[in-house]
């Protein structure tokens, strides 16, 4: 029996949504605008680390990068409307989560 190919828009969408990362700024940033260190503080990783998603996610059209010339310069993200429409995802996964994931268990 042969089996059905895998679409590859689909195999992209997949793809991108697990880089590393990625699915977390995009669920950082659907509570609305953040700077880049109120993003790098909830997620908990380095400067270094998340600029490379969030420059990835801004070439994507995912992620809007807004500049705002003050002293000092205000670097605003915020999700673009493509990258809103994933949301309902990311809310399933939330959801699934909460029910089918257990917590690692902390030993001291």
């Amino acid at each position: 029996m042969k089996q059905p190919a895998i679409c590859p828009k689909f195999e992209k969408a997949v793809s991108l949504l697990s880089q590393k990362w990625t699915a977390l700024v995009i669920y950082q940033l659907l509570s609305g605008t953040q700077r880049f260190s109120e993003i790098q503080s909830a997620i908990g990783i380095s400067g270094k680390v998340l600029s490379d998603p969030l420059k990835d996610l801004e070439e994507k059209n995912i992620v809007k990068r807004e500049v705002i010339p003050e002293t000092p310069v205000i670097i605003e993200y915020s999700l673009t409307e493509k990258g809103r429409s994933i949301e309902p995802v990311i809310r399933d996964i939330e959801r699934w989560s909460k029910q089918w994931v257990q917590e690692e268990s902390t030993s001291s």
